[in-house]
């Protein structure tokens, strides 16, 4: 029996020809405000997915190459154009280009490394992603960047990601979409589940737990991941909910942590470490861990946090 991987479940809200603004996802982890100290260059982040529009405007100047290991184009290795969306949508929000047009990404002068390890239908063999991940080490990436996953913890798998660890590539996955609302009860999806790797949960735009995000133990953070504008097929954009739209943040969140991390000790942090500064850069909301992990990623975490104490302070004086 053939195993099979698939997109974590998403939903397409809507689709538009144009756009221009900074998406409210970016700009609630505070990204636009680290764009003074670095936008994210020097680092290469690897999306596993089903492709990219390799024309879209606010991408194409982004793409530093890429390989499919699937079916589409009858496995030719050296196209990986995307003809479903996902994967365009995915990439926008990690590092769409500063053009004065469109979107922006989290990380706009990142680079992107697209390995298509889903097909048109979303679907893919786990030896595609496994075959996609090594590939990712051999290329030196900084960060993998993973919005998929499945019901089967695949050994081979786990091993492929250790792997990446082992090489301090920062490994993000969707939590998964098959929560019921419930924190008591666990769902698990791999290789969002895995120890190993940072695994992302959803919330909306006024920061409440989306009500599809996976609860367990392993989930890390949380990051927009409902009503979220990136780029979509044909140079278009398009309006997408699912816990594959919160995991781009945090990989983008990382291209900007690690720039400034490395600047900071003045010498490459290990995998471990890196993590260390992202959660540092985390707000609790109040839910469950098993639905929140650490909190919010909010990268001018400082700025939070003096916003907390005034508000106690008005409060008060209120009560005085």
């Amino acid at each position: 029996m053939e195993r099979k991987v698939s997109l974590i479940p998403y939903q397409v809200i809507e689709q538009v020809e144009k756009a221009n603004e900074v998406p409210k996802g970016v700009e609630m982890i505070q990204a636009p405000k680290i764009w003074e100290k670095t936008k994210g260059r020097g680092i290469t982040v690897a999306i596993l997915d089903t492709g990219c529009d390799m024309f879209h405007p606010d991408l194409k100047d982004q793409i530093v190459g890429g390989r499919n290991f699937t079916d589409d184009d009858n496995g030719n290795p050296d196209v990986f154009q995307d003809y479903n969306g996902h994967g365009t949508h995915v990439a926008g929000t990690i590092a769409a280009k500063q053009n004065d047009n469109g979107v922006v990404g989290v990380a706009p002068e990142a680079k992107l490394l697209i390995i298509k390890v889903l097909n048109k239908k979303g679907t893919g063999q786990y030896e595609w992603i496994i075959n996609g991940i090594h590939y990712a080490i051999e290329q030196k990436v900084d960060i993998i960047s993973m919005s998929l996953g499945g019901p089967v913890d695949v050994p081979e798998l786990h091993e492929a990601i250790q792997k990446a660890v082992q090489n301090n590539i920062l490994v993000v996955c969707a939590a998964g979409n098959e929560g019921d609302g419930n924190d008591s009860t666990d769902e698990f999806a791999y290789p969002g589940s895995y120890n190993e790797v940072i695994s992302v949960g959803a919330i909306d735009l006024e920061r409440n737990s989306s009500w599809f995000t996976n609860s367990n133990n392993e989930v890390d953070v949380v990051a927009p991941g409902e009503k979220i504008l990136s780029t979509y097929l044909d140079g278009k954009y398009a309006t997408l909910s699912g816990t594959s739209m919160s995991t781009p943040h945090v990989s983008g969140a990382l291209a900007l942590i690690k720039v400034l991390a490395n600047a900071s000790f003045e010498r490459d942090l290990s995998e471990s470490e890196l993590y260390a500064q992202l959660i540092k850069r985390t707000v609790p909301l109040g839910n469950s861990p098993k639905l929140e992990g650490n909190g919010l990623i909010y990268l001018t975490v400082t700025d939070y946090l003096s916003e907390i104490f005034n508000q106690q302070l008005n409060l008060e004086k209120v009560n005085i």
